[in-house]
């Protein structure tokens, strides 16, 4: 089925920001209770919004998989859409953050041997769900005021808006790091974000 989204499909940076400082403070402030987990709540979502990965692929990420080298930082998904692996190029910030993480998963007695899930469920002591992974992105959200239409595939759609932006408008870039087979796929996000669209509005006859 075709990918359909409009700029209702989009966080604005105002929500990514506050979503952000939320879970940062919540993990700063964390204690684990039960199935709560705020300081692996957001590593998670500091990786669906700077990485831009797919559920799946968040529910998958083993610690072997987070390259941590200065100058080319990556998160590799051994099992993308149509089974294909790729390497996703992240920024410094959310390097030294994952960085942390493992650190503290040690400390807390969480295994990192390299096919160690990197998200664990506290109630399995396995890989994550994508059930659990939608969970934990509505209840942040919900806490910081962003719509309800919003889910965690949200945040991929927004990585691409910016991305997209920020690399002054790439779409090959932007086509590499979501893992699209087809540039027709990713060219929707540029069909959307155009700002010829706005522009003409503006120039109407009034």
């Amino acid at each position: 089925m075709a990918l359909e989204i409009t700029q209702e499909d989009f966080m604005s940076p105002e929500q990514v920001l506050a979503l952000k400082n939320h879970c940062r403070e919540m993990a700063r402030r964390a204690s684990v209770d039960g199935r709560r987990n705020p300081v692996r709540d957001w590593a998670i979502l500091h990786v669906a919004l700077d990485a831009g990965l797919r559920v799946s692929e968040i529910c998958d990420l083993c610690v072997r998989d987070v390259i941590l080298d200065n100058g080319s930082a990556s998160l590799i998904v051994r099992n993308g859409k149509g089974s294909k692996k790729r390497g996703v190029k992240i920024g410094r910030a959310l390097r030294d953050h994952l960085e942390e993480f493992i650190i503290w998963k040690d400390a807390n007695g969480e295994p990192t041997s390299g096919r160690s899930p990197l998200f664990v469920s506290a109630r399995s002591g396995k890989f994550l769900t994508r059930t659990a992974v939608y969970r934990i992105f509505k209840v942040n959200a919900s806490q910081v005021g962003i719509p309800r239409r919003f889910s965690i595939h949200s945040c991929r759609h927004t990585y691409a808006s910016l991305l997209y932006r920020a690399s002054k408008y790439n779409i090959r870039l932007v086509q590499k790091q979501l893992g699209h087979s087809s540039i027709q796929t990713t060219q929707i996000y540029a069909d959307v974000l155009s700002n010829d669209a706005a522009v003409a509005v503006e120039n109407l006859p009034q």
